[in-house]
């Protein structure tokens, strides 16, 4: 079973985080939920309170399938402060994982440490004129090898189902699970 870690930080958007989290666990993909903060206990963009499966710090040394990074104003602005953040993507993205942000997280997190390495991605807004290490591209969702990144909360659906179809190798199945839920992917 393929498994992703989805980093929460506090004010991560999190209809970009629950709604990536449900797709992927409803195609047999185990994800745990980690709080890059001292508690479990993150609080989202909107102000509501989750408890994560687990803090970063205790899974630092873990390797997942794939990294998801929610975006949000601050969640993203605190996902690139943290330099414990910053090695555990640079690991999974050395071992060739997949790296997952959405939103403003490909810019902020990613674009802002010299983690896309030159690779196609998109973000939120006009976050890509800071970025000088990749090249942007407007689309819901871009894939440029191990990188998967989704535009924003509207394109939710789009990127958690390409990440579903890329950690199952199973695109008909993702396409199968979009019917179902009645969206046109």
């Amino acid at each position: 079973m393929k498994k992703a870690a989805v980093l929460l930080a506090p004010g991560f958007e999190e209809g970009e985080a629950i709604v990536t989290i449900d797709i992927l666990r409803r195609l047999n993909i185990e994800v745990e939920t980690l709080a890059c903060t001292d508690t479990r206990a993150v609080v989202s963009y909107h102000a509501i309170p989750l408890v994560a499966d687990a803090r970063l710090a205790e899974r630092v040394e873990a390797t997942y399938d794939a990294l998801v990074l929610p975006g949000g104003p601050q969640g993203s602005v605190n996902l690139a402060a943290d330099p414990q953040v910053i090695a555990f993507v640079a690991r999974h993205d050395a071992a060739g994982k997949l790296i997952c942000p959405i939103c403003s997280a490909a810019a902020r997190v990613l674009g802002a440490n010299g983690l896309l390495k030159g690779r196609r991605y998109v973000c939120s807004g006009d976050l890509w004129q800071d970025v000088r290490d990749g090249e942007y591209v407007d689309a819901p969702v871009v894939e440029d090898g191990n990188l998967i990144s989704g535009k924003g909360l509207g394109r939710v659906f789009d990127f958690a189902l390409t990440v579903a179809s890329r950690l199952t190798g199973d695109k008909p199945a993702a396409r199968e699970h979009a019917d179902h839920i009645y969206y046109p992917w």
